[in-house]
């Protein structure tokens, strides 16, 4: 009976650490193939197996509450770490926002100092005008419409209103004013030119192709009287006249001494040797201009292009 006093014994062993589990599991292994080879038939080792499944069972539930617990533990330490990393890098990204601001505000804080200094300083400054593109206006009409005085800011000039002071000239059809850094003004003119002339009860008036009277004085030479009612750049017949006078060959407009339109479709050219052209309206001035130039060659006083599919010789 000293058999079932071992199993006791046995019962009551200590549960082994878990550092032990290995090896226990593979004697309980070696055991079961013992008894199994043994067969059911020995009835004494009965309880003997019974304890070593129970401990064996109490060992697998043991490995598996383990390795549940570490990987619960394994599980939170990877969530921890994840949470760190996200608050790493959360942190990371208000640093670079807060260094791209500070830049930000610097390059702007800079950028208007720059500004202030440009806008301020005598050393963007105009010491220097330069005009072009006079002919009878003088260099001293040009500065004195433009009235800005050297040392005056170049940033501080408004170069638009400036160039509208100098086109203000009547003999300046447009002007443009330009800032030449560090210390140029540029201004550059075109003068009108006079196309026509016509009287007046205070002289003689000078305009131009689009009919701007901007002088008062004699006429060039080579520059036609223009005789309407009522001169001047919104004026029909002004417009109308001067449309075919600048539709002439150069050598032949020399030749015309007056166009006159005492309407719009009755507009008559005479020569410098008394020949009269007939225009008529202003349709069809370029084939007109070419029946003219033939015409011209033929003896007559009177020359008809007012239809330029029959012109006519008086």
């Amino acid at each position: 009976m000293s058999e079932p006093d071992k199993t006791s014994g046995d019962t009551a062993e200590s549960t082994p650490e878990p550092e032990e589990f290995e090896d226990s599991a593979v004697e309980a292994v070696d055991e079961n193939e013992v008894a199994e080879g043994s067969g059911e038939d020995d009835a004494d080792e009965g309880p003997r197996m019974r304890a070593r499944r129970e401990r064996m069972e109490r060992r697998d539930a043991q490995r598996r509450a383990i390795a549940l617990e570490q990987g619960r533990r394994e599980a939170k330490a990877a969530a921890k770490g994840t949470q760190v990393d996200q608050n790493k890098a959360a942190g990371r990204g208000k640093v670079q926002g807060l260094h791209t601001l500070l830049l930000a505000v610097l390059l702007t804080l800079i950028a208007v100092g720059l500004g202030a200094i440009l806008y301020f300083t005598p050393l963007m400054s105009v010491r220097q005008t330069v005009v072009t593109g006079t002919g009878v206006v003088t260099q001293e009409d040009v500065l004195g419409a433009l009235n800005i005085a050297k040392g005056t800011r170049l940033l501080q000039i408004d170069t638009a209103a400036a160039a509208d002071r100098v086109a203000s000239i009547r003999r300046v059809a447009s002007a443009r004013v330009q800032c030449e850094y560090p210390s140029t003004l540029r201004v550059t003119i075109v003068e009108r030119v006079p196309v026509a002339a016509w009287a007046g009860g205070d002289g003689t008036h000078l305009i131009d192709r689009d009919g701007v009277d901007f002088a008062n004085e004699p006429p060039p030479p080579g520059i036609p009287v223009l005789d309407v009612v009522a001169p001047g750049p919104q004026d029909p017949t002004t417009k109308a006249a001067l449309q075919v006078l600048t539709s002439l060959a150069p050598d032949l407009a020399r030749q015309v001494a007056k166009v006159a339109a005492p309407s719009v479709s009755s507009i008559t050219m005479t020569l410098d040797d008394g020949r009269t052209i007939v225009w008529g309206t202003t349709d069809r001035t370029a084939e007109k201009a070419e029946k003219l130039g033939a015409l011209l060659t033929q003896p007559g006083r009177m020359y008809d292009v007012s239809s330029p599919d029959l012109p006519t010789v008086k």
